[in-house]
C-alpha cells in the first residue's frame, strides 16, 4: 500500500509569531488490533502473517527514535478477535496469567488507551478485570453507570508532559485525551450491558466534555474516537461519527477507528469535509490505522505558543504499513514476541483440541451467492441447541428456524479474509474460524410477516439488476458480509430485478418493493400470521446491523453460551461434517443476465464449485480479489427443505 502524508498550516494569527516557542509533538495510534498480537493465524495454524501488533511494535520503536516528543495511544477493540483473546481467557482454558493483550500493551508502553465496542463483548466484570492489569490510563467518556449516573470509566485523561521545544527548552504541556465508543454498544452487547450502563452519542458527549477538559487546563485536546468516517447526519445514534466529531470546537486532533479503514488514504476522496491529501476531517488533523496491526498511525503536530496558549500551527499525517508495497514486511519486535511466547504456546495447544472430521473442504468463498454449507452447519447447531432448550414447553410445537450470516467474506479484510477448512480433522480452531465472535444464542417467536421482513433486509445487500444486462456488480459494498443472513427452515428466492425494500442503514427505502419470492415452509407458502421459533445471536436479536430488534415479549431464550461453543459441541457430537446442503435459497432466474461476484482467489482450488455454478473466472482485481462471472439463468432450488429438527 502506498504511503500517504499530509501537511496543513493553521491560519490562526497567533501562529504568525515565529519567535514564540514551537514544539514538535508526534502522536502514534494503533486501533482495532482485535487480538492480532503475533504474526500468526490461529484459525489456519499459519505463521509469518503480514499483520500483528508485534510488527507494529517495530514501527513504534522506529517512530519514537525519530521524534523526542512522542505519545502512543490505542483506540480500542484490542481484547477480542482471535483464539489468543477469545478462548484463552475462558476459565475452562486453564490460563491463569494476565491477559495477553494487556501484557503486550504494558510491554510496549502506551500513554493512554480508549475503549472500542468489542471490549464489552465479555461483560463489564471481565472488562474491569482485564483493565485492572493495565499499566496505562484508560478513558471512555460516553458510558455511564445506570444506577448512579456516574461515568463508568474516566471521562478524560489529563497527561502532564515535559516536552522539548525547538530551542531545546522544556515546556510543561497538559494534554487531555477523551475516549469515545459507538452508542450502539448498548444494543450489540445488550445481554451483557442491559440495566448496567447508558451509552450516549459521540458528538454530543464531545461537545460536553471538551469544554470540561479546557476548563481543567488542557493545552491540547485529543479524541480517541472509536468511530469511522461517515457522512452523517450528526445525531446521537451516529455510529461512524469522526467527520462530525471533528467539528466540535476546541478539539485539536481525531484518532479514529472502528471501520477498519486507513486514513489518510485514497478511499476517502469524495466525501465533503474529508481531505485525504491534507489529512484532515473538517480541517481537523486526523488519522486511522487500519485493522489487526496493519498500520501505525502517525500524526506530527507543530505546537505554537501565542497569547491564547498553545495551538496546532501545522501537522503531518500518515499511516505506516507493516507490509508496504515494496515487499519488505516489517519484522516483529523480538522482545514482544518473547513476552507473549507462553500465551502463544498455550493457545496453540488449546486450538488443536480435536472435535471430529470433515469429509470435504468447507469454505466461505461463495457464502453470499448460494446455500452455503458452512452457514447451514452453524444453523443446524443452533437449531439443535434451541430444540433442547424448549423441549417440554409450549414453544416446542413451533417450527424451528435459524438465521446465520457469514463472517469472513473478503471486503475490508482483503482477498484472503475467508474461511477455508480442508478435508480432514476438524479442530477447535476451525469452529472459531467458522464463528469468530463471542455472540450468544438468542431465540424468539416470529410471524411469517416478520420473517419476510427479515429476509428483505438480508436481500438489501445486493445491487438492483437490469434484466438482460451482462456483468453487473452484485454486492453493495456499503454493507459487510455479516449483514447477509441465511435463514434455514424455509425456502425462498431473491429477485434482484426489484429495488431493495430496505436501505443499507436498515431504514425502509422502498415501501412498495419486495425482493423475496416463493417463501415456503415444507413446500407451502408462508402466511403472514404463521408462527415460528427462530434461533439467532445476541447481536442480531437486539438490533445489530441493518436489522430491527426483536420485541422483548417474543424472546424465549437468552443463552449465556457463545454460539461458537454450541457449534464446537455440535460438531463433536454430530460429526463428521460434509459439504452437503439442503437447498434453502437462490436468486430468481433472470434470462441473459450475469453478475460479477468478487471473492477470494483461494476459490480456484475448488474448480468443481465454479463449474457447478456455471461461472467463469475473469481474473483478479488490482486489490487481489477474484472476479467471478455468475449467470442468473437458472435456479438451483430443486427440492423442498427437510424439517431441520431431523437434520444430523
Amino acid at each position: 500500500m502506498a504511503l500517504y502524508t499530509a501537511e496543513q498550516q493553521d491560519k490562526h494569527p497567533d501562529h504568525a509569531h515565529t519567535s514564540c516557542p514551537r514544539i514538535k509533538l508526534r502522536l502514534l495510534e494503533t486501533t482495532d488490533i482485535h487480538g492480532h498480537l503475533l504474526p500468526f493465524n490461529y484459525f489456519t495454524n499459519q505463521g509469518e502473517q503480514p499483520t500483528g501488533l508485534a510488527r507494529v511494535a517495530t514501527l513504534i520503536k522506529q517512530a519514537r527514535r525519530e521524534e523526542k516528543n512522542c505519545l502512543l495511544f490505542d483506540n480500542g477493540d484490542f481484547l477480542q478477535g482471535t483464539p489468543l483473546t477469545d478462548l484463552i481467557v475462558q476459565k475452562s482454558s486453564g490460563w491463569t496469567e494476565p491477559h495477553p493483550v494487556i501484557r503486550a500493551m504494558n510491554h510496549i508502553g502506551y500513554d493512554a488507551v480508549g475503549l472500542g465496542n468489542h471490549e464489552f463483548n465479555f461483560g463489564m466484570p471481565a472488562l474491569k478485570e482485564a483493565l485492572g492489569q493495565a499499566d496505562f490510563p484508560v478513558t471512555c467518556a460516553n458510558v455511564t453507570d445506570r444506577a448512579t449516573g456516574a461515568p463508568s470509566f474516566t471521562t478524560f485523561q489529563m497527561l502532564n508532559r515535559r516536552l522539548i521545544d525547538d530551542n531545546g527548552c522544556a515546556q510543561e504541556i497538559r494534554i487531555a485525551v477523551i475516549g469515545l465508543v459507538p452508542p450502539q454498544v448498548a444494543i450489540w452487547d445488550r445481554n451483557q450491558l442491559r440495566d448496567l450502563v447508558d451509552v450516549y452519542g459521540i458528538t454530543e458527549t464531545a461537545r460536553r466534555v471538551v469544554p470540561m477538559a479546557r476548563d481543567a487546563g488542557a493545552d491540547l485536546v485529543i479524541a480517541l474516537a472509536h468511530t469511522g468516517i461517515g457522512p452523517g447526519p450528526d445525531c446521537p445514534e451516529q455510529e461512524n461519527a469522526a467527520l462530525a466529531l471533528a467539528q466540535v470546537p476546541g478539539l485539536d486532533a481525531v484518532l479514529a477507528g472502528h471501520s477498519h479503514q486507513v486514513f489518510p488514504s485514497p478511499m476517502h476522496t469524495d466525501m465533503p469535509g474529508v481531505d485525504a491529501s491534507a489529512g484532515t476531517l473538517n480541517d481537523t488533523p486526523a488519522i486511522m490505522a487500519g485493522f489487526a496491526g496493519s498500520h501505525l498511525g502517525v500524526l506530527d503536530l507543530t505546537l505554537s505558543q501565542g497569547p491564547n496558549g498553545w495551538r496546532v500551527a501545522a501537522h503531518r499525517a500518515e499511516a505506516r504499513p507493516v507490509a508496504p508495497e515494496n515487499g519488505h514486511t516489517v519484522p516483529p519486535d523480538p522482545t514482544l514476541s518473547a513476552a507473549l511466547e507462553t500465551a502463544h504456546r498455550h493457545t496453540l495447544a488449546l486450538i488443536e483440541t480435536p472435535l471430529h472430521k470433515a469429509t470435504a473442504p468447507l469454505h466461505s468463498y461463495l457464502a453470499t451467492i448460494r446455500t452455503d454449507p458452512t452457514l447451514q452447519l452453524v444453523n443446524r447447531a443452533k437449531i439443535h441447541a434451541l430444540a433442547q432448550a424448549v423441549r417440554g414447553t409450549p414453544d416446542a410445537q413451533l417450527p424451528l428456524l435459524s438465521a446465520t450470516a457469514p463472517f469472513k467474506t473478503g471486503g475490508r479484510g482483503g482477498p484472503h479474509y475467508y474461511t477455508d477448512i480442508p478435508e480432514g480433522p476438524v479442530r477447535l480452531r476451525n469452529a472459531a474460524d467458522l464463528y469468530g465472535f463471542p455472540n450468544t444464542l438468542v431465540a424468539a417467536r416470529i410471524t411469517g410477516a416478520r420473517l419476510r421482513e427479515w429476509l428483505e433486509r438480508a436481500a438489501s445487500c445486493f445491487h438492483t439488476l437490469i434484466p438482460g444486462q451482462q456483468d453487473q456488480p452484485l454486492w453493495d459494498a456499503r454493507l459487510p458480509g455479516h449483514a447477509f443472513d441465511m435463514i434455514d427452515g424455509v425456502t425462498y428466492q431473491i429477485d434482484l430485478s426489484q429495488p431493495p425494500r430496505y436501505g443499507a442503514d436498515g431504514t425502509l427505502a422502498n415501501p412498495d418493493a419486495s425482493r423475496v419470492r416463493e417463501l415456503r415452509h415444507n413446500a407451502r407458502p408462508v402466511l403472514d400470521d404463521e408462527r415460528f421459533l427462530i434461533a439467532t445471536n445476541s447481536y442480531r436479536a437486539f438490533g445489530g446491523g441493518p436489522y430491527a430488534a426483536l420485541p422483548d415479549d417474543d424472546i424465549v431464550l437468552k443463552s449465556a453460551t457463545p454460539v461458537r461453543d454450541i457449534l464446537a459441541d455440535y460438531i463433536r457430537e454430530h460429526g463428521p461434517v460434509s459439504d452437503h446442503v439442503t437447498p434453502v435459497w437462490a436468486f430468481t432466474a433472470l434470462p441473459d443476465t450475469s453478475v460479477i461476484h468478487l471473492t477470494g482467489p483461494g476459490l480456484r482450488a475448488y474448480p468443481q464449485a465454479i463449474a457447478g455454478l456455471e461461472a467463469e473466472d475473469l481474473g483478479d482485481t488490482p486489490e487481489g480479489f477474484m472476479r467471478l462471472r455468475l449467470p442468473l439463468d437458472t435456479r438451483p432450488i430443486t427440492a423442498p427443505l427437510a424439517n431441520p429438527r431431523q437434520a444430523p
